[in-house]
Order: structure tokens, then sequence, then C-alpha cells
């Protein structure tokens, strides 16, 4: 059973297994799938003031904290005990393409020549990491929800803003790695 765990699975199954979990969030107790909400109630949690976006009540979204804190641990527990020792397998064509772009293919999920605390210190690992980091930020909230939220439960429930919102995550991912991600390598 263990090594059934390791190997990654299809994607007939894994997408199968996720799709499961909308369903059974709505049967169980009518909640929505989503991560980044969570951060709204931890901050609303902890920050004390009068901002009228964190005043609401928190308590009745903790189920969603529990969720984020089970993923964590679960990602955590699968790293550890559940990981493929087999090298990660990557396409000819973008190793290639990588390499093109000076980013050493190691074998590694994350890059070492991108994500490393070397390359944080310098205006590369600055736009990738920090202006990075905020867009997600922003368009998460711009959007009214995150990937995970808008592409599996948003569509699930056949809501037009989800459709809309993902098909931007696409368009954005295409013009992010078209374009924009070449140029960022050659800074």
């Amino acid at each position: 059973m263990i090594e059934l765990m390791r190997q990654p699975w299809p994607w007939y199954v894994a997408g199968a297994v996720i799709g499961l979990t909308v369903p059974a969030l709505l049967l169980l107790g009518n909640k929505h799938l989503g991560i980044s909400s969570s951060l709204r109630h931890v901050c609303a949690a902890c920050i004390p003031g009068n901002i009228s976006f964190f005043k609401y009540d928190w308590k009745k979204e903790i189920w969603n904290l529990f969720f984020v804190g089970g993923v964590l641990i679960g990602g955590i527990i699968a790293a550890q005990a559940l990981s493929n020792p087999d090298q990660i397998v990557i396409s000819e064509k973008t190793v290639t393409d990588l390499q093109a772009l000076n980013v050493t293919v190691d074998g590694e999920l994350m890059p070492a020549s991108i994500f490393s605390f070397e390359n944080l210190l310098t205006i590369q690992g600055f736009l990738f990491f920090v202006v990075g980091g905020f867009l997600v930020g922003f368009g998460t909230r711009y959007a009214g929800g995150c990937t995970s939220g808008h592409t599996i439960m948003g569509l699930s429930n056949l809501q037009w803003p989800s459709l809309v919102a993902t098909c931007c995550f696409m368009v954005g991912g295409m013009v992010m790695i078209h374009f924009i991600f070449p140029w960022l390598m050659s800074l």
C-alpha cells in the first residue's frame, strides 16, 4: 500500500479524488473549498484594530483554519514518509527550453538556480519572490478567490465569475511562461 501511495497517480485518479472533495464538503457542512480566505481569518483573529475588512465573526469559519492546518501537516507527512525516491522526470523539450534560459535542471521540483537563498537577494529574486508574491496576493483578493477555489469549487458550482477567473488564470500563466519568464531570466 505504501508503494502505491509513493507513486505518482494518474491525472484521472487524482482529479477524481480532488473533484469528490467538492460534493463532500457541500454535503457534510455546506462548506466551500478554498485556501486564500484563511489568511483573512488569521488576520481577523490576530490583528486588533478597526479595519472593516477584518471585522466579522471569523470563528464561524474556523473549520477553514483546521483545513489549512491539515493540508500543511499532510504535506509534511507526505514529504517525509511518502516521497518518491525516484528522480523527477522532465521531458527533453522542457529541459532544453529551461537550459536555454540558464535554468539548471537538476531533477528537483524547484530548480536551485531560481529558488535559492542566494537568488533571493538579487533583483531577479526580488521580482520573483516579493513582486510575484504581492501580485499573487493582490490577484487573489481582486478575483475574489484563489485558483483552487475558483477552478475546483466555482466551476463545479457552475459560477460564471469562476469561469472568467479560471480563463484569466490560464491566459496569465501562458503570458508569464512564454513572455515574462524568459525576460526575467535574462536579467
